[in-house]
């Protein structure tokens, strides 16, 4: 099951035309990625990265801009896991307003590393693979 979620788009996201700003886009989308830790894994984002010691750098984005956002719109987030790989996750993020139109959409790719060697891919743990199996979308 996909994980959603919502919020209103403020005065800061937005740009002189009061539409959302292009780079807010991936920044409203990292907030609704870390927000999505908690739903399928049961912990903050922040404990993945400081406790467990992993963490999961974008490698590849690619997003289409289909419909503006505006200032005062509210935004809902759906979030799918379309693939577990070995040591990655591809995420596909949809944005909808409020009149359920289909404003901006991603499909993002996250690698599995140590803190300690972000350099370096590691293994997707398999309590990640078993919290992110609810979100994984055919």
């Amino acid at each position: 099951m996909a994980f959603t979620s919502c919020r209103r788009v403020d005065f800061p996201m937005v740009d002189m035309a009061k539409i959302v700003y292009y780079p807010q886009f991936w920044d409203l989308a990292h907030r609704f990625y870390e927000e999505s830790w908690e739903y399928s894994c049961g912990v903050h984002y922040n404990e993945i990265l400081s406790e467990y010691n992993i963490g999961f750098p974008l490698v590849h984005s690619e997003a289409n801009f289909h419909h503006p956002l505006a200032y005062g719109d509210i935004v809902e987030c759906t979030i799918t896991v379309p693939q577990i790989g070995e040591t990655s996750i591809t995420w596909r993020i949809e944005f909808r307003n409020q009149e359920a139109i289909l404003c901006w959409s991603a499909d993002q790719v996250t690698v599995c590393v140590e803190m300690s060697d972000v350099k370096e891919k590691v293994r997707v743990p398999d309590w990640i693979r078993e919290g992110l199996s609810k979100m994984v979308s055919n």
